[in-house]
């Protein structure tokens, strides 16, 4: 008898630490992440690697590929919070996002849907979130037209805001990634949708 109470006590302190354990962890994963002033200039520096790499499709694109997670998603959306039109997720859709992928890079000066263009991405701010970071920021280009011609009335070199972006960041062995990134760009023209 009183080794059968034991048992149901010992059984009942165990129920209770493991109950207590899972309530500690479900609290713990939706704390926002500490981020130190190390990971802040780490995201940055992520942002700013994306426009060069997406701007010069080196290593026919899969730089820029890479600076997703293996399951990242870059994708194009109206508005924010409306589901994407354009989505590219695996490390050759990615690079193909960036103009290149197998065949190498596409030249904007002679592919009739590409452009030459600068991206700029400006007004960073970065939150921090459960697992990892968000971030949203303003996409300006400065380009178009023919980057070799000269610029003239019917080349002109312009300036654009193109929307911004809503990211999702996350700290891997490889450093900070990109888990998702949305272009949010309001009046996005009909031939970049199907994308």
């Amino acid at each position: 008898m009183w080794t059968k109470v034991m048992a149901t006590i010992c059984t009942g302190m165990l129920m209770l630490v493991v109950v207590q354990a899972q309530q500690k962890a479900a609290r713990s994963s939706n704390k926002a992440m500490v981020l130190t002033a190390q990971d802040y200039i780490e995201i940055q520096q992520l942002a700013a690697r994306y426009a060069y790499a997406i701007d010069k499709c080196t290593n026919s694109g899969y730089d820029y590929a890479d600076l997703y997670t293996p399951d990242g998603v870059f994708s194009v959306s109206d508005e924010n919070g409306v589901p994407a039109t354009g989505r590219f997720q695996g490390r050759d859709r990615l690079a193909q996002a960036a103009g290149g992928g197998k065949g190498g890079c596409i030249d904007p000066r002679t592919a009739p849907d590409r452009y030459s263009m600068g991206h700029i991405v400006a007004n960073h701010v970065i939150t921090p979130a459960p697992g990892g970071a968000t971030g949203k920021s303003y996409l300006l280009v400065v380009g178009f037209g023919d980057p070799m011609a000269k610029e003239s009335a019917s080349n002109p070199v312009r300036a654009y805001s193109w929307g911004g972006y809503d990211d999702v960041y996350v700290k891997t062995p490889k450093g900070w990634r990109f888990k998702s990134r949305v272009h949010v760009w309001p009046g996005m023209p009909d031939s970049l949708r199907a994308h």
